[in-house]
């Protein structure tokens, strides 16, 4: 029996959400909170556990978009302009509930956190929290993977191989810039999996990749080792399967009754006069990061307020419970199997975090737990791999699948979001046409052709397809995707007319100026 292996994959992604003709927008905050709730309290967490000389092992996939977010100058000053209205906001909520015993240290707490963490983006990480990852990934404590340009639905875009060539060139050419390598392995948007994938995966020369758990129960053949041990496609890319069980613990213990209650935030529930000196003259709600009560309140006629030292028990109390499970599932495995088996705990990072704002804590206590406890290892997905015979890995081929709504592709094509298929569909093949038409061009009309590319493969995100589906911000996911649409159309017309207009295209490149580097020649057809 060898000993197991418990890996946890973290998935970071934000959607391309830039918005400089506007003062403060709520789609934009969404970053803001996953910088503050999610990002820096895993670089503390990290920073802590190394102080400390406790293990860690954690894989992190940041998206393309994500890295364009943290590198963009406007973006950063928007979020230091965002933590200082936090800031004025959470004093002017400590004049106001000055003498509230239960509520005041709560407040002060939240203030402190607000103002620490501005200190700490500023001047320990000189507002670049990448050279930061980096620095941890050459200390071997993260492993950095991939994933693809503007997290497109793969699946849907394999009969427009040009499609996937554009998604992935883009993505490994940003990562090159950012981090002066490609990572090895590459996440999979949404864990979409479809058989025709794994040649370009090949292709691209990537180690490895993750599925979904009934990717591997249902594959041709069936995975003898279930998702406990990686597969081989025929095409020899190697596949790791999801744990079904850890996901859902994860997602089952951070609704505990005395975690902090996300859905509460000051900025929905005190009067919209109080509020204005912190939405910067917007006239609509938004969260502002104070929030006083504890999951318990949901339901209850009576609110109960959140005590950060009972949840931060919590959290380690069930950091254990999780840590246990897995290892009784895995020693039971061990059994039957030659080989070291694998519990892979993949979630997405706003899931420790901003959905979740004890999730850092459970990180943390995790590992610390993890170093006290004998008989198995944290391990990256790289380093596991290394340690394994390949001649062992099963050779099958995954099913159909995602991690979306029950398990395939309804979340990106339902009723609610069908109707893009086909204006993509065209754009899609119009883009081709104009790369293969002018494919040496320079100038002003190389300008244009770039900027053609980048709004289809924004148009192409996948959260504007699951916003819809969900019925979240729902009409602004809808104007995104027909923004990019017409933009696209405004460009193509104009290269048919031979008139191009200078004004309308700085203006574009502003307003979207994702991947400043692209090449719109990553959609020519491979001879």
């Amino acid at each position: 029996m060898k000993e197991p292996v418990i890996s946890l994959v973290i998935h970071g992604h934000m959607p391309y959400i830039r918005h400089a003709e506007l003062a403060l927008s709520t789609q934009e905050c969404w970053f803001f909170q996953s910088l503050s709730e999610t990002y820096i309290p895993l670089l503390e967490v990290l920073e802590r556990l190394e102080h400390d000389r406790i293990p860690c092992k954690i894989g992190l996939s940041l998206s393309p978009t994500l890295l364009s977010l943290l590198t963009d100058d406007l973006v950063i000053q928007r979020y230091l302009d965002y933590t200082d209205r936090q800031i004025e906001f959470g004093a002017q909520e400590l004049t106001r509930n000055d003498g509230n015993k239960a509520l005041y240290p709560l407040i002060k707490l939240f203030y402190d956190r607000m103002v620490d963490k501005r200190v700490l983006f500023t001047e320990r990480y000189e507002k670049n929290i990448l050279k930061v990852f980096e620095y941890f990934q050459k200390k071997g404590r993260i492993e950095l993977l991939a994933t693809s340009a503007t997290h497109a639905f793969l699946p849907f875009y394999t009969t427009h191989p040009e499609v996937i060539q554009a998604q992935f060139e883009v993505a490994i050419s940003t990562y090159r810039s950012t981090f002066g390598k490609c990572p090895q392995g590459f996440w999979l948007p949404e864990l979409g999996w479809k058989e025709d994938l794994a040649f370009w995966l090949r292709a691209y020369n990537f180690s490895y990749t993750i599925v979904d758990t009934h990717a591997l129960m249902f594959a041709k053949p069936f995975a003898k080792r279930g998702s406990f041990y990686p597969a081989r496609t025929p095409q020899s890319a190697l596949v790791f399967g999801r744990d079904f069980y850890a996901a859902n613990d994860i997602a089952r213990i951070s609704h505990d009754p005395l975690y902090r209650r996300n859905k509460s935030d000051q900025g929905f529930d005190l009067p919209l006069q109080t509020l204005k000196p912190f939405l910067n003259g917007q006239g609509s709600r938004m969260e502002t990061g104070y929030k006083y009560w504890a999951n318990g309140s949901d339901g209850s006629s009576s609110k109960i307020p959140y005590d950060p030292d009972k949840a931060a028990l919590k959290a380690s109390e069930h950091a254990r419970e999780f840590l246990g499970a897995q290892l009784s599932r895995l020693k039971k495995a061990a059994k039957l199997m030659d080989e070291s088996p694998l519990c892979l705990c993949a979630v997405e990072a706003d899931s420790l975090g901003r959905f979740w704002y004890e999730g850092s804590s459970f990180i943390e206590a995790l590992f610390r737990e993890g170093a006290k406890t004998a008989g198995f290892q944290f391990m990256t997905l790289a380093e596991y791999l290394c340690k394994q015979d390949m001649t062992n890995f099963q050779t099958l081929e995954p099913e159909f699948s995602s991690w979306g709504f029950n398990g395939y592709a309804e979340t990106w094509l339902s009723d609610s979001n069908d109707w893009m298929c086909k204006h993509t569909a065209q754009a899609l093949q119009r883009m081709v046409e104009i790369a293969e038409r002018f494919p040496n061009s320079s100038g002003l009309k190389e300008r244009v052709l770039n900027q053609a590319a980048r709004e289809i493969l924004l148009a192409l995100g996948s959260d504007w397809q699951k916003m819809l589906y969900r019925q979240e911000s729902s009409s602004y996911a809808k104007s995104r995707i027909e923004e990019s649409l017409r933009n696209f159309t405004t460009i193509y017309e104009s290269l048919g007319s031979g008139h191009i207009s200078t004004e309308f295209l700085t203006h574009l490149e502003k307003r979207n100026g994702i991947f400043p580097a692209i090449n719109y020649r990553v959609f020519r057809r491979k001879r």
